[in-house]
């Protein structure tokens, strides 16, 4: 199951960085679930499952988030995971949310809502 929760999440990034990143996006950014390493995938199944639980614990009330709101907490739980996985991460690898670009803003907001439609779907 948590390969499956590591592909949504991976799937909703790579339509978010086709969507809003600026140019031509590096090759490592949209790499299929296949080619994305093993540290990756198990981070993008992490963050996923914990967005989850704060849907289920809210009983749906993230609904109510802005989505601004909604890509911190992605955003929040991703850099958990940097620093879980990389002893000394680049400082963008772990920038703040007011120091992330705009792409990556939406994209981890369009993941948030993803996982959101994901877990109605699952309990309805």
């Amino acid at each position: 199951m948590s390969d499956e929760k590591g592909r949504i999440f991976r799937e909703a990034w790579i339509d978010g960085v086709n969507k809003y990143y600026p140019g031509e996006p590096k090759p490592g950014y949209i790499a299929p679930w296949e080619d994305t390493p093993d540290w990756e995938r198990a981070s993008a199944a992490t963050v996923y499952q914990q967005v989850h639980d704060f849907i289920v614990a809210t009983e749906g009330n993230t609904a109510k988030l802005t989505r601004e709101q909604k890509g911190r907490f992605v955003a929040l739980c991703w850099i958990g995971q940097i620093f879980r996985h990389i002893a000394d991460p680049k400082p963008a690898y772990v920038a703040d949310w007011t120091d992330m670009p705009e792409w990556q803003k939406e994209t981890d907001s369009d993941i948030f809502e993803r996982i959101e439609s994901e877990v109605a779907v699952r309990t309805s």
